[in-house]
């Protein structure tokens, strides 16, 4: 009778520890995407900008607002897509293997693009700079625009929705899993703003060099960071096959 017991309770925990593990395999594979976008300077030095307004408390808040909701409404919207391709059931689907092997080749591609033209990317742009005259609002609505606008947001964006809808996880995990990938992708512009809020304008000066670090050296580290990351997400996807 107790051996019963045991083996009819193993049987009911199975499907929970079976999705367990896939949401944890799903957040370690969301890691290396979500760095793609907290490192890249796009992410950090309008966040560094927008600290330098008239009323820099704010600003950046609003600015992290809009920066979080944008990065969540493009996860969503590919979560949502890949439920409609029937990805949200309980086995991920067969597709999602092709799905890494495409994404990690074009992060591999775009790596060694980013490398390439690495000389183009030596200052901050024009457009970038009038982030430091915005009122809140505006800078709320330009987080939101910049997360649309810039293709690697999109793409990454893209590529974990489609990676979490994909996963078999259910409606729940999926949408929990969501939420994990854009605290970390959205971390590099939460920080700075947030230690801003609390300490003010002693971090004026780091906050200027980690921006000069940033314009001198992204390039670099995006290519090196994209191409490291395509290649373990191919070598996930032909594993998968």
């Amino acid at each position: 009778m107790a051996n019963g017991i045991v083996a009819c309770a193993l049987r009911r925990s199975a499907p929970v520890f079976t999705s367990c593990c896939y949401v944890l395999v799903v957040l370690t594979e969301l890691i290396p995407l979500a760095l793609v976008v907290a490192l890249s300077p796009l992410s950090i030095i309008p966040a560094v900008l927008v600290l330098h307004t008239p009323r820099p408390r704010p600003t950046g808040l609003a600015f992290l607002v809009g920066w979080l909701a944008g990065l969540a409404a493009l996860t969503a919207i590919f979560v949502e897509i890949s439920s409609l391709l029937g990805g949200l059931g309980d086995k991920p689907p067969g597709w999602a293997s092709w799905l890494r092997i495409v994404v990690g080749a074009a992060l591999i591609v775009f790596g060694i693009f980013r490398w390439l033209t690495r000389k183009r990317s030596a200052h901050t742009p024009g457009w970038m700079q009038s982030l430091g005259k915005l009122t809140p609002a505006r800078a709320g609505a330009a987080a939101l625009a910049l997360t649309v606008v810039n293709p690697k947001v999109l793409f990454i964006c893209a590529a974990a929705g489609l990676a979490i809808g994909s996963a078999g996880l259910g409606s729940t995990h999926a949408w929990v899993t969501m939420a994990w990938y854009v605290a970390v992708a959205g971390s590099t512009v939460a920080i700075p703003i947030l230690a801003y809020v609390v300490s003010g304008d002693r971090l004026d000066e780091p906050l200027r060099r980690l921006k000069d670090w940033m314009e001198s050296q992204h390039a670099v580290l995006v290519a090196a960071i994209l191409i490291v990351i395509g290649l373990l997400v191919l070598y996930k996807g032909i594993h998968g096959l």
